[in-house]
């Protein structure tokens, strides 16, 4: 017969693996682990882990466990200071990145502003004013500018050399256009209703017709490469 421990009542002393709520298994602690850590939007400490498990349990163990059966995966559970995370892997951090697209709504200034460049460039500030019938902000041009939707174009021969304003590669590649030429043609958008029936200033030459004899040359030469 075995020898048993006894009280100070000679009473036998029970085991711990004897007592009435025994730990889980170490197989199930790494389970239970894993499941805060991956629930978990913030690192978890073992004090944390210690007060979610069963009475018993050893969290730092199964964290350990846990680390090591993750190594080589995708992810990986990781030390953060005093605290744990299941994290990426590093070198796996590049599927984790996703471009934004921000949506930035135009005015209709700026609609109107763009339109007019990209029809009659290269064109002046002044010239716009005069299609549009209205000052234009600085803040149209700037928002147009920062978007790279529109950049300075040559100085005009002109007194005081005005600069001149043009379309953007990206403004070209944004509408999936080669060149301003891929643009719908005037006469189409003002069939279609959207540019008014009348000719940008200085188009008219005394003795030619209206805006509908429009010479295909002389509106080639609206764009600049």
């Amino acid at each position: 017969m075995e020898d048993q421990l006894l009280d100070s009542h000679g009473a036998p002393i029970r085991e711990e693996s004897d007592t009435l709520f025994d730990a889980p298994p170490m197989a199930e602690q790494e389970r239970m682990v894993e499941a805060v850590l991956f629930a978990s939007a913030e690192p978890v400490t073992l004090r944390d882990l210690e007060g979610r498990m069963p009475h018993g349990c050893n969290p730092r163990e199964a964290v350990e466990h846990l680390r090591k059966r993750y190594e080589g995966r995708g992810v990986r559970v990781v030390r953060l200071g005093d605290a744990w995370a299941i994290r990426t892997a590093p070198d796996l951090g590049f599927l984790m990145q996703k471009e934004t697209t921000e949506l930035r709504k135009l005015s209709r200034a700026a609609i109107e502003t763009l339109a007019i460049v990209a029809y009659h460039q290269p064109v002046t500030r002044t010239e716009i004013e005069e299609i549009r019938g209205v000052s234009v902000s600085r803040g149209t041009i700037d928002q147009l500018m920062e978007m790279d939707w529109i950049r300075l174009g040559r100085r005009r021969m002109t007194p005081g050399r005005p600069v001149t304003f043009v379309v953007t590669p990206v403004f070209l590649d944004h509408f999936g256009l080669e060149s301003a030429r891929d643009l719908p043609g005037l006469k189409e958008l003002r069939a279609a209703g959207l540019l008014e029936n009348r000719p940008p200033p200085g188009s008219l030459v005394s003795g030619q017709g209206g805006e509908d004899d429009e010479d295909p040359e002389e509106q080639a030469e609206l764009f600049e490469e």
